[in-house]
């Protein structure tokens, strides 16, 4: 299996980014996903600046795809969308239909993303005759599902799992940040800005509940699917997604890799990897339970 880097979720600097992006660079990743899929408001770079990242880390070895907003709402979206799927150099992540009827129209071929619904067979083969060379599984999707969808699955198609990261739940046209603050969504003074991994909310008892991202809201812990690489594997998997974090992303991919590759048993990875986990890891969704469901421990003797 490839592993894959999604695009950031959050609100980082230009220099966040393009340092980010440099230890990305000298990673063992396969394929990198490049772009402001939140909030058109998020300026940090530019079409032009995510191109020039594009091409160095093209440069670099790695596969990369522009990823495209995921809501949608004025005719300045639309026209980045456009000025996206049209770049004409590098494959795009089509997170809404509009992005899929683009490309298609182009007679190019896209990624459809996990914020595009693909729940049956017959949602599979019309976005595969769009063009669709690879999809990812919704997140509340169980490997049960993935197993019926896998057996459906058209000639030429890939399929990718978000393995890790804060989980995307929910898009709102209202910002959550902004309100937070007191603040119109028009004049929300980029207050995301402030939070590299998003805002906690926590319940009445003080639990880590929720994450605020702008118009997004995600899961407080982190999807933690590392143990089930080798169950991914046998069904057919072909990328493992790992979602961006301020911290240790780096150090995620290369336990991931080593993993993977044998280096280390599953059990040392597992251990390793809750040092990389703020608020725990779940795995409930994968395994057909509640999503805030912790990751179920690995036997001592797992070893992929």
């Amino acid at each position: 299996m490839k592993i894959s880097l999604g695009p950031v979720l959050y609100y980082w600097s230009e220099e966040k980014l393009r340092q980010f992006y440099g230890q990305i660079a000298e990673s063992p990743v396969d394929i990198v996903y490049l772009g402001e899929t939140i909030c058109s408001k998020r300026r940090s770079l530019n079409t032009d600046q995510w191109i020039e990242i594009a091409r160095q880390l093209k440069a670099a070895g790695k596969e990369v795809i522009l990823s495209t907003l995921a809501l949608l709402e004025a005719e300045s979206e639309l026209k980045t969308m456009r000025r996206i799927c049209g770049n004409g150099e590098f494959t795009v992540e089509a997170n809404d239909l509009a992005a899929v009827n683009l490309r298609s129209e182009q007679g190019e071929s896209f990624v459809v993303g996990h914020s595009v619904n693909i729940y049956n067979q017959g949602a599979m083969e019309v976005l595969a005759e769009a063009g669709m060379n690879r999809w990812v599984l919704s997140v509340e999707l169980s490997r049960e599902t993935l197993r019926d969808l896998q057996q459906h699955r058209p000639d030429g198609v890939e399929t990718e799992i978000f393995a890790w990261g804060r989980i995307p739940l929910a898009y709102a046209a209202r910002c959550y940040t902004a309100r937070h603050y007191e603040l119109p969504k028009d004049d929300c003074q980029y207050r995301c800005i402030d939070d590299s991994d998003g805002m906690l909310l926590n319940t009445k008892e003080g639990e880590p509940f929720l994450t605020i991202n702008g118009i997004q809201t995600q899961s407080a812990q982190s999807c933690n699917l590392l143990g089930a690489m080798e169950e991914m594997r046998e069904l057919g998997v072909d990328v493992v997604r790992i979602s961006p974090q301020s911290m240790f992303t780096p150090e995620i991919i290369k336990l991931f890799d080593q993993v993977q590759r044998q280096e280390i048993s599953l059990q040392d990875g597992m251990a390793a990897a809750d040092r990389f986990l703020p608020y725990g890891g779940v795995d409930g969704y994968w395994r057909g339970e509640a999503g805030i469901d912790k990751t179920a421990k690995t036997d001592d003797s797992s070893v992929i």
